[in-house]
């Protein structure tokens, strides 16, 4: 890994405070090879801003419900010499754009969410639905789960559900790959071909997260124009 300036050199201590994490937690990752060796000096060992920044793309992956063997195939595809900006841009493709639950929940800690029993027959059902994500006896509550939940209470045909779910499903693995590419290729990537203070990487941590929220807006509203637009041209068709 590069040299960095002493002043910026951690302890493994002052590494885990700074990533938010136990000092336990963050030999063990180390001891697991998802950090580089550290630089020695004499007895002790310092470690720079990119063993922090691997720490926060770590963190992003498992907030992903990534496993610590998946993660480290990840890692392994990242060079050991990348810089800061390189893992900042890696981090920030992987930042959750907000409603899943982090940590999974057992059937009755779901049940208790929903407000009632899930039976099989309903469980199985919100997984095709996308509300539930399952990995074995593991269940994570997903962006759709309360909607799917009132949905489920309208007097309406359940295979009507599925097919919509399908429909949403299809339409918007499409469009989440477009807006990456557009975010990766036009946003990310002239950011950190620049030079930028620490404050100027800060404020575009927060200029992303709100891009996130105008963008899941922009979403909906793109919705509702293009339904009010099938709408006209079906009460154009019946005059």
């Amino acid at each position: 890994m590069s040299q960095a300036p002493a002043e910026q050199l951690y302890t493994v201590d002052e590494l885990a405070a700074a990533a938010g994490l136990t000092v336990r937690t963050t030999r063990y990752y180390a001891g697991l090879g998802l950090l580089p060796p550290p630089q020695r000096r004499g007895r002790l060992a310092y470690y720079t801003p990119a063993h922090r920044a691997r720490l926060d793309l770590i963190r992003a992956l498992q907030e992903h419900g990534f496993t610590l063997s998946a993660i480290e195939s990840y890692l392994r595809r990242i060079p050991e010499d990348a810089d800061v900006e390189d893992l900042a841009l890696q981090r920030a493709m992987l930042t959750s754009w907000g409603g899943d639950t982090r940590e999974p929940m057992t059937r009755r800690q779901l049940s208790k969410r929903a407000g009632r029993v899930l039976d099989d027959t309903e469980l199985d059902r919100l997984v095709r639905i996308s509300a539930v994500r399952r990995e074995g006896e593991k269940l994570w509550p997903l962006p759709a789960f309360d909607v799917a939940l009132d949905l489920a209470a309208l007097d309406i045909p359940v295979d009507s559900m599925e097919e919509a779910s399908e429909a949403i499903n299809r339409h918007m693995e499409g469009l989440a790959d477009e807006l990456t590419v557009i975010l990766r290729e036009r946003v990310l990537k002239p950011f950190r071909h620049q030079e930028h203070t620490e404050a100027d990487k800060a404020a575009f941590e927060q200029t992303l997260s709100r891009l996130r929220q105008l963008t899941l807006g922009a979403v909906v509203a793109g919705f509702q124009r293009a339904a009010n637009e099938v709408i006209t041209r079906s009460l154009a068709r019946d005059r």
